[in-house]
Order: C-alpha cells, then structure tokens, then sequence
C-alpha cells in the first residue's frame, strides 16, 4: 500500500484560487455537476474537494475503486478523477486500468480523468484505451485541473445537443407538398438528386413547402441518419449572425456567458438548411460565401479554424437575377448555393392538390381540437378550388383551422370558411405589376385581421420580419 511518506514526495499542497461568485452565478449548469474523487490519500482528497468547491462542484470522496463502485452505484456522477494506483503497488497503475475496464463494462458513460504521481507514457496510453477521456499527473496546478474538468462537460454539452438535434429530425408527411402531376415530378426530381452532396436551391413562393421539401431530400439522402439543421435565416439579427451560423466562445462579447455551437457545427456530417436565404443583408453575404467557398470557419472569439462538413440546402421566394441586377444579393454567393435549383409551383397552378390537401387538414385539426364527424360542404369545396390561395398550402392550413374552430355543425359551409373565398381568380384580375400585387394582397390581408400585422403575415405565408419589410418598403400603414 502507498504510505503517507512514500506519497508526500510528490504531492504538494494546493493553493486556493480565490472564489468568483459572479461567474458561479452565472453558470448554474456547472454548479449542479457531481465529480467523485478515487484515491486512497486523504489529503490529496480533501485537497482536490477545496479546488474543485471552490469552483462549483459538488464533490464525493471514496478512498478505492470497491467503494467507489458503491457510492456511483447510490447516487448521479459526472465526471471521475480515478487514482491509478491503492493498495497492490505504486507504480503499475493496474488498479486503475481494472476500474476503467469495470466501469466499461457497467456502461458508466459519465468522463474519467485518471491521476497518477508516477505517470508513464504506456500507462497513459493504456488507460486512454480503456475509456479514460484524459491525463493529469501529480501534483497538478489547479488551473489545469479546472480546464481539462470544463472541456469534458463542454464536450459532453456539444454530444447531447448533437443527439438533441437528430431527435428533431422531420417527420411530417411529405403527403402535405401534394399528389399532383407537378408536385410528383419535383420529388421525383429531388429524390435523385437527394443521393448526392450537391447543393440544392429550393424556389418558390410562401407557403409552398420548401421547408418540407428540403426536409424529404435530407431524409432521402446518404446523410440521413446524422444531423438536420434549419436555420431562419430572416429572423437572425444582424448583430447574431456569425454567433448563430459559426458559434461563439465564452466572453466573446457582452452576453456570451458560455461557449455556443454554431448551426454549421451542429449539422457536422449531415445537412443544414439555410430557409430565406435571400433575405440575408449584403454586408453579411462574404461571411457566409467563405464558409461555403473554403468550408473553414472560426467560431467569434476563437482562432481556432473548423472545417464544415455540410450537405446545403437553401430555399427562397425572390428573384435572385433581379435581386443581383439590384446590388442587394452576391452573384458570386448565388452561385455557390444554385448548382440545382428545384421550383415548387404555386397552389393556384395545381388546382388538384387542394381538396385533398384539405381533406388532409380537416382530419389533422379535428383530431387536434377533438371535433368528429366534420365534413366539407359541396359548396365550399367549390369555393375552395376557385380561390387562387396566395398564401399556398400554409393559407390552406389556417382557413381549415379556423373552420374547425368555429364550426357549429359537422357540414362546414363557405361561411363557416370565415375567408372571402370569392376573390375573382387570376383570368378575372386586372393586369397589374408584382408590386402593385403585393401591395393588394397586404391590404386586404390586413383587412382581414383588422390590422393585426403577424396574423396578417403569417395569412400570406410570411414572417415577421418579412411582412414588416414589406409595410416599410410600401409605406402601408397598417393601422389605416
């Protein structure tokens, strides 16, 4: 057995580094994490449990491998410091190496980090082996100590938020895109293409269904089974976009309180979708070319480089020639993310998806709002299929939503539609421009929701900052 003396040699009494109760705080994570301290020296362990309180850790103590196995067994562990050596020798590390191997085979997943006075290169190596995630010698500096502990919760915050993210898979029916000849020919299109890594732009406009549609190529592609990020890239604030897109360290800026995975390390190995990729401001436009041009990017406050290994999928309503012709969109950008571009048509152009889509949504929210036996009236099928639904299928979604709302009756007639569906069809409409169209749709819209801007956006399929653009741009005032 190590005695007392033997042992002295080598460990020296640590220092206390002084408390920063601002930071523990701030991070109430670390605060809760349980570390078990395994060696057979009650200074050292008392030692290592004034470290490591001082810092926020809640800390255990067992003197040997046997009653470190009871008290793991008894209550939640975080991370192990393991001694390496008890009562058998001081120096073959065996023991150590048998409570790894142990601890593999109870499928313990919480980190080791094993600790030795008579550290060697093969013991090290020997214990890495067996599942210990890194090495410390003694006596150690506090400093250190506290790193490699923070490095392996960090580590182990990036793995959960990985497994988090591929739990969010998709897994709506692509049922709801449509069955119509045009829809079949673009996921025909898309599941070919999906087999591939090249980067694909989905147009089309709101409400179509490019985010499901983006959704079915990653499920139908060879990276399937990894991450699938989304990210809105019109609702990123300017001043948040390199820390959402590339991550960001602690300290980086004022409200950076930790370390912060960016979106395109999230999708490492799988796919990430970049939703209103035109909407990005053409400042930020280089940032997002470099990443895409060399597939190095560095986290804000790091100078560190990572590689992105990314399957792209982009998806937006604008026109991108006019857009470039503006200035107000990167040539050279919209040619790294168009290699294949993949149109969703409009609902209006596929007239034979709508009765079933809707049929679709009608069984989908009375279940949701717990209303059986409702049924559409021939009437306001007719109505349905005569209206031009500008706001696509995610309009179709809304008005049958409200309809099971407010049903007073299982037969749902136009009225109960509470939309005026009897808005004369595109052959019926005055010629007029793009502009001039929008502008209409956002006034009667705002009609419809008595000024309520939101509620109007989202009836023609676009977003906040989206619907708030446009009222600036037309000068429309929503509450007139």
């Amino acid at each position: 057995m190590a005695t007392a003396s033997i042992y002295k040699c080598y460990f020296k009494p640590v220092s206390l580094v002084p408390i920063n109760k601002k930071q523990l705080t701030e991070d109430k994570d670390k605060m809760k994490k349980t570390i078990i301290v395994v060696d057979d020296q009650s200074d050292l362990r008392l030692s290592a449990r004034f470290v490591l309180e001082n810092y926020g850790f809640n800390v255990i103590e067992a003197d040997s491998p046997l009653q470190a196995l009871d008290k793991i067994a008894e209550q939640q562990v975080d991370l192990m410091l393991l001694d390496m050596n008890f009562q058998y020798d001081t120096t073959s590390g065996q023991e150590g190496l048998d409570m790894l191997k142990t601890l593999k085979d109870k499928n313990y997943s919480f980190p080791v980090i094993v600790m030795t006075a008579w550290s060697t290169v093969e013991i090290a190596v020997e214990a890495i082996k067996l599942g210990a995630k890194d090495f410390i010698e003694k006596p150690w500096k506090n400093q250190r100590l506290i790193r490699l502990i923070e490095q392996q919760f960090q580590l182990g915050s990036v793995q959960l938020e990985n497994k988090r993210l591929k739990a969010q898979r998709p897994t709506k029916d692509i049922f709801m895109l449509g069955e119509s000849a045009a829809m079949q020919l673009v996921l025909t299109q898309a599941k070919k293409l999906a087999v591939t890594d090249t980067p694909i732009l989905i147009t089309g406009e709101n409400g179509t269904g490019k985010s499901l549609l983006a959704s079915y190529i990653h499920q139908h592609s060879a990276r399937h089974s990894e991450s699938y990020v989304t990210v809105n890239m019109g609702a990123i604030p300017e001043t948040l976009f390199e820390s959402e897109l590339f991550g960001h360290t602690k300290g980086a800026f004022t409200d950076a309180k930790k370390d912060r995975m960016g979106r395109f390390e999230a999708a490492q190995s799988g796919s990430l979708f970049l939703d209103e990729i035109g909407t990005i401001p053409l400042n930020l436009q280089p940032k997002l070319l470099r990443v895409l041009e060399s597939g190095e990017f560095e986290a804000v406050g790091s100078s560190k480089t990572l590689q992105a290994e990314v399957r792209l999928i982009a998806a937006s309503n604008i026109d991108f020639q006019q857009a470039i012709a503006n200035g107000e969109f990167r040539q050279d950008l919209y040619y790294r993310i168009n290699t294949i571009v993949l149109d969703i048509p409009p609902l209006r152009q596929r007239k034979e998806d709508i009765l079933p889509l809707a049929e679709h949504f009608l069984v989908e929210k009375s279940h949701k709002y717990n209303k059986k036996g409702l049924f559409l009236s021939k009437q306001a099928k007719t109505a349905l299929c005569q209206y031009d639904w500008p706001g696509n299928i995610r309009e179709l979604s809304h008005v049958v939503e409200r309809a099971v709302l407010l049903s007073d009756s299982n037969e749902i007639q136009v009225s109960g539609l509470n939309e005026p569906l009897t808005i004369s069809s595109s052959e019926d409409m005055p010629f007029m421009t793009i502009d001039e169209a929008e502008q209409r749709l956002i006034k009667q819209a705002l009609e419809k929701t008595k000024g309520r801007v939101i509620e109007a956006g989202e009836l023609l399929g676009l977003g906040k900052n989206a619907i708030y653009r446009r009222l600036e741009k037309y000068q429309i005032d929503q509450k007139s």
